[in-house]
């Protein structure tokens, strides 16, 4: 049941500036990106950490790597952050889902520099405006407009967003050179300026993924699901072609309405992450990962494998103790593979933890 791997370790930050509840993680070219989103700021180490404990080389939305302050302690701007969470890049580029700015950030080159500012602003009209849908809460969203945006993700050409508070994810054709952007599609909604809830569409729309070979992925939190489609490019005119977590459209119960979670349900899940033939859900209410060997063809597939507990009828804090030990998680947020090498965010022990699989 667990997932195979051949060695694992932690990492913590800093050793006198650890996390808090960090949310993203990602892998490129052996670099490390964290979202370290209790204390708004983004990480970056240039190298693979090789200790529990090592510095970074960037940190993004303070000015000193030890600030910790929502938007620095100041009024948003192009050098702040509130509430970060995921994170793409190509190793060249940046881009960070700002969420309680309600904005995207893109930076055109990999910053070098402590606190620099960002390039390029989706969601908003400049640097120094936060709002919902850019006037406020009760404004309808616009091609333009976010409201919670939590996911972000990149083929290295087009850009998705999963404009969460909206419920929908935003497909621009080509990742944004110029601020405030249009998008260029919407999925789950019949158009920019709706946010209806359908069940055939993601009611909270956290994370959304895109596979070398094209499948979409949309990890509905509030319905305890995953949405697959075999090709991203149907995802605009067409439901899902299957479910993860649930049996069918018109269900969205936590676990099923079990007690107990199964290999087949889900629990405030928050990300997921493709790999060779399969695919990995971070099931962040169960406090575990599971593996799908192969891409589920039927709704309510069994998982073949899990990390965080001793089988799948578990699914407590720390596998039921209230001590963290090395192979426990506690609310599991993000995933990030690179070639073998697996990064979750374990948000709850406040840390992230790196498996070489096999």
């Amino acid at each position: 049941m667990q997932m195979p791997f051949s060695q694992q370790r932690l990492f913590k930050g800093a050793e006198n500036n650890t996390f808090l509840a960090p949310r993203g993680v990602f892998i490129k070219n052996k670099m490390l990106f964290v979202a370290d989103t209790g204390q708004n700021r983004v990480f970056i180490w240039k190298k693979l950490p090789t200790s529990v404990f090592q510095a970074p080389d960037v940190v993004l939305g303070q000015a000193a790597q030890t600030d910790t302050g929502r938007n620095a302690n100041g009024e948003v701007s192009a050098s702040t952050l509130q509430y970060p969470s995921a994170i793409w890049s190509d190793g060249q580029r940046l881009i960070v889902a700002d969420a309680w700015n309600h904005r995207v950030l893109i930076w055109n080159e990999l910053p070098m520099k402590n606190g620099q500012s960002a390039d390029v602003v989706l969601g908003q009209p400049n640097f120094e405006s936060n709002q919902p849908n850019v006037k406020g809460i009760n404004t309808p969203p616009t091609a333009q407009s976010l409201y919670w945006c939590y996911g972000v993700c990149s083929d290295g050409k087009s850009l998705w967003i999963a404009d969460t508070g909206n419920r929908r994810v935003l497909y621009f054709n080509e990742i944004p050179t110029q601020s405030f952007a249009p998008a260029d599609k919407v999925i789950g909604q019949r158009s920019f300026t709706e946010r209806d809830y359908d069940p055939q569409n993601a009611a909270w729309a956290y994370s959304v993924k895109v596979s070398q070979s094209g499948q979409l992925a949309i990890t509905d939190t509030q319905s305890y699901r995953v949405l697959l489609w075999d090709s991203w490019q149907e995802a605009f005119c067409k439901p899902a072609n299957t479910i993860i977590g649930q049996s069918d459209f018109s269900q969205n119960g936590q676990n099923q309405f079990g007690f107990f979670p199964k290999a087949n349900t889900l629990n405030w899940c928050y990300d997921t992450c493709f790999y060779k033939n399969g695919i990995f859900v971070a099931d962040t209410g169960n406090s575990r990962v599971l593996w799908f060997e192969n891409l589920p063809k039927e709704n309510n597939a069994t998982a073949d494998r899990l990390i965080g507990q001793k089988g799948f009828e578990t699914g407590s804090e720390n596998l039921e103790t209230i001590l963290t030990t090395e192979n426990t998680l506690y609310w599991a947020f993000s995933i990030s593979v690179e070639n073998n090498l697996l990064a979750i965010a374990d948000t709850g022990n406040h840390r992230i933890m790196l498996m070489d699989l096999l």
